[in-house]
């Protein structure tokens, strides 16, 4: 089977899920209400400068002030020109910027390269995340089909997964010949094998949306936006479909005529096949992705042996648990555990692209005695990671089984983007059980009939810890009777949150 683009597209919500040999591999969200805007250029004000952090808020005319680090921050050529990979280090775009590559020590603190009240031009490079603004940076990027543009750095760069050092060296020498003094180039992996004509076009199409983004800002308010990247459908259409998507599926008329006028303005060389889906069951009813979409939101995803993975994602981090469940195997335990993990990597690294997990991962693999299991198992996690587009590090497998790994985040995972805070356990997970309550409730009675004279109380709780009270823990009721001499009466009141309960004396 081959690779397909299904899109469900509404006037409320647009969802594209990138089917790879009949699984659901990629799965991009995006809701008009809350329209991503990562790659958006705004015109914006310095509003604080932290020294401490080396960092500074700008107001960019959202909700949150947008978080500037000092490594996003140049005043000079040399300055950015000195944060540059040299052709062993250059980074595939749409990664991390420059500036956070380790290596990188910034000229100037932050506090001489920004002032209170300065305007500047930003793009948003990360989405709000969380409790955190967006991230920008003062470096501009403009990405085309072939190429991405750097207005103001001199450098041609080549992705680091164009790995053949002959179409290296031709596209960097094609890119130089071609591209305007004073302007630089990232070479994307689409343009392995492309013509010098593909990459001219590219170069023009950005130079003159950048001219027109130059005008917007000297004619532009503070803060205002200036330029809006592409919506999901035109970005995942740029930057996704290739040689080796055989068939994009979408459900909306005027979407289908958009993406074909997109193509044949871009991509006009591209052997492509567009169809409008219109039977009467949902799309992704009608492909089955529904199910997955379901399973991903889940913290416990099952492994065809029986084994299965707990993924659980924090503020801080995101942990995966790997466990043998039902499998108990054929030989012997070391074996049953390579099984298991073997297994669990191929569904860790799926779920993680999957989902969209980003940022700190650990993953604790059932511990394993033998040493040539241990590079098996990283071996693989390796090689299942290398089809991922977002970049991944990983540190070597512990003696106790973890794994330590960063994946890029730039938007919020999927469960984080369809799910909330559970108003009931608080995002925590679990709520005190009901027997836990009586005991409370136990323990607020002796304060409240020390404190207060009145011959008899009464409890209002959650139906089932009524119940309780009324059969295993009526005992406990019956024992602050005797000792307060006051009748206790107990009130079933199902709108009750389990752990919530009140005391009347009277």
């Amino acid at each position: 089977m081959g690779t397909e683009l299904v899109i469900n597209a509404t006037s409320h919500e647009t969802r594209i899920a990138l089917i790879e040999n009949g699984t659901i591999a990629e799965l991009h969200i995006e809701r008009t209400r809350e329209k991503g805007i990562v790659g958006n250029i705004y015109k914006g004000r310095v509003i604080r400068v932290l020294p401490g952090m080396q960092a500074a808020f700008v107001d960019i005319g959202l909700e949150k002030a947008a978080f500037l680090y000092v490594a996003d921050v140049f005043d000079a050529l040399e300055e950015y020109e000195s944060l540059l990979y040299d052709g062993k280090k250059e980074h595939e775009p749409g990664g991390e910027p420059h500036a956070t590559h380790p290596d990188f020590k910034p000229l100037h603190p932050i506090e001489e390269l920004l002032q209170e009240g300065q305007e500047l031009l930003v793009q948003v490079s990360k989405e709000p995340i969380g409790t955190k603004g967006a991230r920008i940076t003062s470096h501009i990027s403009l990405p085309g089909r072939h190429l991405v543009y750097m207005p103001t750095v001199d450098h041609v760069g080549i992705s680091r997964r164009i790995e053949d050092e002959v179409e290296r060296e031709r596209l960097r020498e094609a890119v130089e010949r071609l591209k305007q003094p004073g302007s630089g180039y990232i070479v994307r992996t689409v343009s392995e094998g492309k013509s010098e004509e593909d990459l001219l076009s590219d170069m023009q199409y950005l130079s003159t949306l950048w001219d027109e983004i130059v005008k917007r800002r000297e004619k532009s308010a503070v803060p205002s936006l200036i330029h809006s990247d592409l919506d999901v459908i035109q970005k995942v259409v740029r930057d996704i479909v290739t040689e080796q998507v055989d068939k994009i599926i979408v459900d909306s008329k005027p979407d289908h005529d958009r993406i074909v006028q997109f193509i044949t303005t871009f991509m006009p060389k591209m052997k492509y096949s567009i169809e409008l889906y219109e039977d009467e069951e949902p799309i992704f009813d009608h492909y089955g992705l529904e199910v997955e979409i379901s399973r991903a939101l889940g913290r416990k995803v099952w492994l065809k042996s029986g084994g299965y993975i707990i993924i659980e994602q924090t503020e801080a981090l995101t942990a995966v648990d790997v466990n043998t469940g039902r499998f108990v195997g054929k030989h012997n335990l070391e074996d049953t555990i390579l099984k298991t993990n073997l297994e669990a990597v191929k569904e860790i690294a799926y779920q993680l692209r999957l989902r969209n997990i980003g940022g700190i991962i650990i993953i604790d693999f059932i511990d394993m005695e033998k040493e040539v299991n241990r590079e098996k198992v990283f071996g693989a996690l390796e090689e299942a990671l290398k089809s991922d587009k977002s970049k991944t590090n990983i540190l070597k497998i512990s003696e106790l089984g973890l794994v330590e790994m960063t994946r890029k985040r730039v938007r919020e995972s999927i469960g984080r983007m369809m799910c909330e805070p559970c108003l009931y356990c608080e995002g925590r997970g679990y709520i005190k059980s009901k027997t836990t309550v009586c005991h409370e409730i136990f323990r607020e009675l002796r304060r409240e009939m020390l404190d207060i004279r009145g011959v008899k109380a009464t409890v209002s709780v959650h139906p089932q810890v009524a119940d309780l009270l009324y059969d295993e823990e009526r005992r406990g009721l019956e024992e602050l009777e005797k000792k307060f001499k006051k009748r206790i009466t107990v009130r079933a009141k199902p709108g009750f949150h389990q752990e919530q309960f009140e005391i009347l004396i009277n």
